[in-house]
């Protein structure tokens, strides 16, 4: 009987052990639990890079960036800035978890010399919750300007 006892024993030791999460699956577990307790938006974006191929030195070339909030807090948009060719319309409005909205560009190309790559930085209202830092996001654009 005595043996029984301790064989249940060993087993109930041996399956609490083997139920016990590893190092990495405690830290996954961590991280999510603070994930969902840190409130943050997350931009997922169609595409984050436009070609406009070739443009004629004065034309004016359109295209909209499409985004999806899939983080778990409201998304807002403090600023979008770009060169001074560069136009850009974007919310105003809080984008709630799951809603998407887009940032629509505007390229002037009067006053290029030449081929560029654009960068258009995004600065969200909302800050990392893990770093306090803003968040921040980058698109960008190319053409290839013909005289």
């Amino acid at each position: 009987m005595r043996n029984s006892k301790l064989l249940f024993a060993s087993f109930l030791a041996i399956l609490f052990i083997a139920t016990l999460p590893t190092p990495s699956q405690a830290q996954a577990m961590e991280k999510e639990k603070v994930s969902q307790e840190d409130p943050k938006p997350i931009m997922s974006f169609d595409r984050r890079s436009h070609d406009f191929g070739k443009v004629k030195r004065g034309e004016k070339k359109e295209t909209e960036f499409v985004f999806t909030n899939t983080g778990n807090a409201p998304l807002e948009i403090d600023i979008v800035s770009a060169c001074e060719c560069t136009t850009t319309d974007y919310p105003i409005r809080p984008i709630p978890p799951g809603q998407s909205g887009s940032i629509k560009v505007i390229f002037d190309s009067t006053e290029k010399e030449e081929n560029e790559v654009i960068d258009i930085d995004i600065f969200l209202k909302n800050t990392d919750p893990e770093t306090g830092l803003p968040i921040i996001e980058m698109l960008q654009y190319t053409y290839d300007l013909i005289q």
